[in-house]
């Protein structure tokens, strides 16, 4: 799907002459009735939903702010005073660009794919297709949702094109979730268990059934959520699915779109691209990540979010069968010693951690590595090609053995972190740790998602699940994380709702405590 040429389409109005009857249909604009005539425009509205996904505020940037940063993972460690603001839980603009920007442009996308559910069933087109685009409508839409609930608790529902006059109310977690469990069980028995050639990348069974199962696990609706995540393991998705072997090819970008990906939004370099504002007047559409340049270590980016270091100690609590250190650390983070032979031989885009930092300020620092370009570059940019991973398979085998565990079927998960334990050469928890509790597994599951999936934009989800945003956890949190001393129970959990939509829509209220 890289090829994929994402298009945005609306009104282009053209003046032409002081005597044009105003009243009068543009001839030079395209109108809704007129765009959605053949299969070719059903394709074109549905790579224009994906094209949103690409924007500053959704995964071109802000996402992974508001998911990693915003979490105990991460903080703002940059020049951008809004931006580390936020990340400390202090918000005083309810118009803050960060949050409306995300509330924003999830309802743009939102918008995309309610106009091809409501206009593509009307053309005549191949019926598979036909089924096919507007099940990736609905895996979409689901996708944004899960993303508004999460972080504002109470987002209209809107499952339609809406008019100016349309005033919708906040609605329910409870209802916005039955949206999302609907359009993905709908959507999956219609999409495909793999594409190849231009289509690669496009959203399949597996990732409606991941995104199912994420949704679900959300809820703690457990047995719900084992059924879904059942589709991997004994379904349809056991044929398609594998670890890779070696674990840092999930991040690089020459093995994306891998036999452990689930989900991934596609990015694409185009050098005709000139910033970040993919939203500014004649700007070129950014089809490339922005989030690398502003991630990457100060000299080579701008440093405005850092990593937290008590995650290399997590990662370092076990060694390998061969007494190794976790190649995890390695691959999520960059810091003084990357390499494990130390900072003389840890290289940051090129040069020596010691050479670039030395005993300077930044000699502590962490960077998340996962998303940069290190890899094969010693710069960054505002086009970075590299995808987010939003699913992949080992998330889903922990999340597998989480339910499972949460059924009081401990015994039985232990098999599916061991899977993602032995792919990095540690031992099996059968071995090292046998004979859990329930409690102590639901424990030792959380140590295994911050050492797998550190970086990658679930800990937020992670947090809200297991009920550590409360009282009762928010010492712990703290300790690893000084920003959550300025977190307020019952109003930091979730953004408020951009103040400038309060004032236009009278049905909608505000979240508590803003």
């Amino acid at each position: 799907m890289k090829k994929i040429k994402f298009i945005l389409y609306g009104l282009l109005p053209l003046l032409i002459g002081c005597n044009r009857d105003f009243d009068a249909p543009n001839p030079n604009s395209l109108t809704v009735e007129q765009f959605w005539q053949s299969q070719n425009d059903a394709v074109r509205g549905v790579n224009a939903i994906y094209s949103g996904l690409h924007r500053t505020p959704l995964y071109g940037r802000w996402m992974f702010y508001h998911t990693s940063l915003r979490s105990d993972e991460g903080f703002g460690s940059g020049g951008d005073i809004g931006l580390n603001n936020l990340m400390s839980f202090v918000q005083t603009d309810y118009n803050q660009n960060l949050t409306a920007g995300t509330w924003a442009d999830s309802y743009v996308v939102i918008w995309r794919a309610n106009q091809v559910l409501e206009n593509v069933p009307g053309i005549s087109m191949d019926e598979t297709v036909k089924r096919r685009l507007l099940a990736e409508a609905k895996v979409l839409r689901a996708l944004m949702y899960f993303n508004l609930v999460s972080l504002f608790n109470r987002p209209p529902l809107i499952l339609r094109s809406v008019l100016t006059s349309d005033t919708p109310s906040n609605a329910t977690p409870e209802q916005v979730w039955a949206q999302i469990q609907t359009d993905l069980t709908e959507a999956a028995p219609d999409l495909p268990l793999r594409y190849s050639g231009d289509d690669l990348g496009r959203v399949t069974r597996g990732s409606a059934y991941g995104l199912l199962g994420k949704a679900l696990m959300q809820q703690r609706k457990f047995q719900e959520a084992q059924t879904a995540l059942a589709w991997f393991i004994t379904g349809e998705g056991r044929d398609v699915y594998r670890l890779m072997p070696n674990y840092r090819d999930n991040f690089i970008i020459t093995q994306e779109n891998n036999t452990e990906s689930v989900f991934e939004v596609q990015f694409a370099q185009n050098n005709n691209e000139t910033t970040d504002d993919d939203t500014q007047e004649g700007a070129v559409i950014n089809v490339g990540a922005s989030l690398p340049q502003f991630l990457a270590p100060r000299g080579v980016g701008f440093s405005d979010g850092a990593a937290r270091r008590w995650m290399i100690g997590e990662m370092q609590k076990e060694r390998t069968t061969t007494g190794a250190r976790d190649p995890r650390v390695e691959a999520s983070f960059l810091y003084d010693s990357t390499d494990v032979r130390g900072p003389s031989q840890t290289l940051i885009y090129g040069q020596t951690f010691a050479s670039r930092y030395g005993t300077g300020p930044d000699r502590n620092s962490v960077w998340f590595r996962k998303p940069l370009n290190d890899h094969w570059k010693n710069e960054e940019g505002f086009r970075s090609p590299n995808n987010y991973r939003l699913i992949r398979y080992a998330d889903i085998l922990l999340l597998y053995a989480e339910c499972l565990n949460e059924l009081g079927r401990t015994t039985e998960a232990y098999t599916y972190v061991d899977q993602v334990r032995q792919r990095v050469g540690l031992a099996r928890l059968t071995t090292a740790q046998p004979g859990l509790s329930q409690a102590q597994f639901r424990t030792q599951i959380k140590h295994e998602r911050v050492t797998e999936l550190s970086g990658e934009g679930q800990r937020w989800f992670d947090l809200q699940r297991w009920g550590e945003l409360t009282e009762a956890n928010l010492p712990a949190l703290r300790a690893r994380d000084p920003e959550f001393g300025s977190f307020t129970l019952n109003k930091s959990a979730y953004y408020p709702i951009p103040q400038s939509d309060l004032d236009l829509n009278p049905s909608l209220s505000q979240n508590q405590g803003y």
